[in-house]
């Protein structure tokens, strides 16, 4: 997803004005935060690890859904912006985080403005899905948020950097087609690959299983963020030209893949504790 209302600063990494126009020419590829793929995929791995009290709650919320799986509302809170302007607006800044320190510390006052960035959604929308008190109609929605949020905040990219939007503003030229960084981590690796849905899950489940994260350690998203930010901040994420090769590729596509498969271990354990027995 790209993302509009990122503070505009001046980016500090601009294409030459070839490259700019050449760019300006060609076709970008799909911006979407991890795409409806990635985000499809982040929900299927954590519906394998769900407990049969998440099961049963999450089955009872998304009942009336037209696909009542959490692959089937992994991309709701994408969708917002066409069939929910007003939602779409609000949340907009939900769906990532800029965190201002060289070492990647998140710091809520100066990072996360207002509460309106990943880190604090993620809290407040998985506190609403955990309160019984709560109506159907609002833990349905929280559900929503909280399934798209947590993939958004393990695409590295959603902990970037605010002058270049995440890297929405760094151009990129990739197979003789323009896009954007942010654009190649959300979709372009993962579809160059030309694998479907299922067997995008089989590869990603044949990963080491990441570490078992229940229970849940406090400040958990603000701790995801931190983790992806000084990714973006490993030598090479930014490639040294704007010109990117296969080898850009091979050396980063399985940091996306093992960002996917950590996405879908943390929600399933975010979702198992929201459901735990007694809620």
């Amino acid at each position: 997803m790209t993302h509009p209302s990122h503070p505009s600063a001046p980016p500090t990494r601009r294409p030459s004005r070839w490259l700019a126009a050449l760019l300006a020419l060609s076709f970008a590829l799909p911006a979407h935060a991890w795409g409806p793929l990635g985000h499809r995929l982040v929900a299927r791995l954590a519906d394998a690890d769900l407990t049969p009290e998440a099961r049963a709650g999450i089955a009872r919320l998304l009942q009336a859904e037209a696909d009542p799986t959490l692959a089937g509302i992994a991309n709701w809170a994408d969708e917002l912006r066409a069939n929910d302007p007003g939602l779409g607006k609000r949340s907009s800044r939900w769906h990532y985080v800029n965190i201002g320190d060289p070492d990647c510390a998140f710091d809520a006052v100066r990072d996360c403005p207002g509460g309106n960035c990943v880190v604090t959604a993620i809290q407040e929308q998985t506190a609403i899905l955990s309160d019984p008190s709560r109506s159907d109609a609002e833990r349905r929605q929280a559900l929503k948020f909280v399934v798209h949020f947590v993939g958004d905040v393990h695409q590295p990219l959603h902990a970037g950097h605010a002058d270049d939007r995440g890297g929405n503003d760094y151009q990129v030229n990739w197979r003789g087609k323009g896009s954007n960084l942010h654009s190649l981590w959300d979709s372009g690796m993962l579809n160059a690959q030309r694998l479907d849905e299922d067997a995008w899950l089989a590869r990603l489940r044949a990963l080491p299983a990441p570490a078992p994260v229940p229970p849940l350690p406090p400040r958990a998203p603000q701790l995801w963020a931190e983790q992806s930010c000084r990714l973006v901040a490993t030598p090479g994420f930014y490639p040294s030209g704007h010109v990117i090769g296969d080898a850009y590729v091979a050396a980063h596509l399985p940091t996306a893949e093992t960002q996917l498969r950590l996405g879908g271990a943390r929600l399933a354990a975010t979702l198992n504790e929201a459901f735990a027995t007694g809620r």
